[in-house]
């Protein structure tokens, strides 16, 4: 190679390489899932990570996962790792956020960089098919006679399924301290556990079930959303009696520390990935609600996030 070619080269890699990720080509983009495979995280982190491929904005998606206190166990690896990284993705959500409600960990979402709400979930309410419980009504008549003889299998402490069981407590005179709440690091053990017969009633999103239910293997008892799911014949809470609404959003942050650019280039790739068919088919196939939401006003429905799932744990005994 030529002294001047070879310089001019050197001069393109040193500008390149402080760029953020869509100004590159065949970029490798990091994907943190905090939590074990089969859960809703997991699901929804693969299942943009296909998006993305398929924006052809990244060349490779390489995904890691770490369970455990309701994901911030993998935040604060993430915080950690990705300080300053414009190619790396945090899944997150209305979980993460009740699980720093209620743990109070030494990390905090603050730490990291808000990008997009992706999508809003309503939880399902499931009993293994041989269950002698067949609604939820057979379901509050044992917690009110005995709370601790129903357990509730889910998603880690202050899961929005945990809010959905405490909230239940109190709306039938039952004291949401009692609830017995088993919970769970990944979406696969707590299926495992339903499936078994080791709990009394699972709850999380549809599309976590969705297999389970279809095959007969579990008896979906209720949806905690404001009116029936489209395609799925299930009763809400609410028609029940039970005035019980919550969703669960999910969505994705950046690494502390990357620049406005950065965050706006990332932020660039994920709104093009929302827009593929992979990612519609994805949306569509797990009941998902597409809820995009990026900038200033998904920072500020973060904030009022921690605001009222507080007031609701507040009130429901949890914190």
């Amino acid at each position: 190679m030529r002294r001047d070619k070879f310089f001019k080269s050197m001069a393109v890699l040193a500008a390149t390489a402080g760029l953020p990720l869509s100004a590159r080509a065949a970029a490798n983009l990091k994907m943190m899932i905090p939590a074990n495979p089969g859960g809703g995280w997991d699901g929804l982190g693969r299942e943009f990570g296909k998006a993305l491929l398929a924006s052809k904005l990244v060349e490779t998606v390489q995904y890691e996962n770490k369970g455990g206190a309701a994901g911030v166990i993998g935040l604060a690896q993430f915080i950690n790792s990705a300080k300053g990284d414009p190619n790396a993705l945090l899944v997150t959500g209305a979980v993460m956020v009740g699980g720093i409600i209620t743990g109070k960990p030494a990390v905090s979402m603050s730490q990291v960089t808000p990008i997009a709400r992706l999508t809003a979930e309503y939880n399902v309410f499931v009993v293994p098919a041989d269950s002698p419980l067949k609604t939820m009504k057979d379901v509050v008549t044992q917690m009110q006679k005995d709370p601790g003889s129903v357990k509730w299998g889910g998603g880690s402490r202050g899961s929005t399924e945990h809010i959905c069981a405490s909230m239940l407590a109190t709306k039938v005179g039952v004291d949401p301290k009692k609830v017995n709440y088993v919970a769970f690091r990944g979406g696969g053990e707590a299926t495992a556990a339903i499936l078994g017969g080791n709990v009394t009633v699972g709850g999380s999103g549809y599309s976590e079930f969705a297999e389970y239910i279809k095959a007969g293997k579990m008896r979906p008892i209720a949806v905690t959303s404001e009116k029936r799911l489209a395609g799925i014949n299930v009763p809400t809470m609410k028609e029940q009696g039970y005035d019980v609404v919550l969703g669960n959003w999910r969505g994705v942050y950046g690494g502390p520390g990357i620049s406005a650019a950065q965050r706006d280039a990332l932020t660039d790739l994920v709104v093009k990935a929302t827009q593929t068919d992979s990612w519609k088919e994805s949306v569509s196939k797990n009941a998902w609600t597409p809820v995009l939401l990026t900038g200033k006003a998904f920072d500020d429905y973060v904030d009022n996030e921690f605001a009222s799932l507080r007031g609701i744990m507040h009130l429901s005994g949890m914190v």
